[in-house]
């Protein structure tokens, strides 16, 4: 039985207005949602040529997910963003070509060829680079809300995790400190229905990972997470909720990962009906249709978004390519943060 609460779809401008947006906002999303996806399908075009050194994965069909959760972000919050949520670090402003350079292990990627491909972030920009144990990366979160509450900083931290990792300690620990001390952090699970090749059902045994805040002490929320409006309309108030000082909130967004675990995987074991049903609800299909019947998308407007994202990419492709080899003389510049780094907040 179902505990926490389960969002429904966004279903007029008039709601998306009373939650923040514009029109103008609806269809930056949207470009979002397409430098996202199109960021990802050049990576796979640049790993296939041999220009991506190990592994490379992408977050399809989680674009509506990571775009309506950093949408709902503030300049001043803080994000712990995973290698499902590419669009968390395009809504925050990270330049595709720095994107392609970091695929490609060229200085002039966030961290100048120092860490895996998808290891990235702009600290700049509020966002913490993930590692590979990605549970580990809630405790770092609330680890800023905590600092947050003990300088009196009207901050939030958003901390992801996946279905999988919320079976790790890591998890449980950093959402039970969180609710005991009411910190402003909101953890958001990118349920994506399989931890590599293991399904939900073997993974779990609440009908949803969300069902688990009430013990912790705090709110549960399930959302569409190919429902770009419901994601942001529920992410904003749990992050207003953070601020105000009501503590954190777990936002289960439901996907399904479109692709295997990383390029090395076919996904065999995903039932084809199953990425059949999903394919219906791609959430960039999904959004530019909601946008068609309520907002007044043009063809010509959109047109002219998909030709500028396209200009976009193949100009930031150009750029990455010509970036430089890091210098190996230079290897342990910048590994560890100076007392400046860490004396200015990312926002000022």
């Amino acid at each position: 039985m179902a505990i926490a609460r389960e969002a429904g779809p966004v279903g007029s401008l008039h709601e998306v207005r009373e939650a923040g947006l514009d029109r103008e906002d609806l269809l930056t999303v949207y470009r979002n949602m397409l430098v996202t996806r199109g960021v990802e399908e050049r990576g796979h075009i640049l790993y296939r040529q041999g220009k991506i050194p190990g592994s490379f994965y992408t977050g399809r069909g989680n674009e509506g997910a990571s775009v309506g959760v950093a949408t709902a972000m503030s300049t001043e919050d803080v994000g712990t963003p995973l290698h499902r949520d590419m669009g968390v670090h395009i809504t925050r402003g990270v330049e595709p070509w720095r994107i392609f350079a970091q695929y490609m292990g060229r200085q002039d990627g966030p961290t100048h060829g120092r860490d895996g491909n998808v290891h990235m972030a702009d600290s700049q920009l509020g966002l913490i680079a993930m590692v590979s144990h990605l549970p580990a990366m809630l405790p770092v979160a609330t680890g800023c809300a905590l600092a947050f509450r003990i300088r009196e900083e009207p901050r939030v931290a958003v901390g992801w995790f996946g279905e999988g990792a919320s079976a790790r300690g890591d998890t449980h620990e950093s959402m039970t400190f969180a609710g005991t001390r009411k910190l402003p952090v909101v953890f958001v699970c990118d349920n994506n229905q399989w931890a590599y090749s293991t399904p939900t059902h073997l993974e779990f045994a609440t009908e949803h990972v969300a069902d688990r805040a009430e013990s912790y002490g705090f709110e549960g929320v399930v959302v569409d997470g190919t429902d770009v409006l419901a994601v942001y309309r529920e992410a904003k108030r749990a992050i207003d909720k953070a601020r105000a000082g009501g503590g954190p909130t777990l936002l289960e967004c439901l996907t399904l990962r479109m692709e295997g675990h990383a390029v090395h995987d076919d996904a065999f074991y995903v039932p084809k009906p199953l990425f059949e049903r999903w394919a219906e609800n791609d959430p960039i299909e999904r959004f530019r249709t909601w946008l068609r019947d309520n907002a007044g998308l043009t063809d010509e407007e959109e047109d002219e978004i998909a030709a500028g994202v396209k200009r976009l990419l193949t100009s930031a492709l150009e750029r990455a390519e010509e970036s430089p080899q890091p210098d190996p003389a230079g290897l342990t510049d910048g590994v560890y943060a100076s007392p400046e780094d860490l004396d200015t907040p990312h926002h000022k």
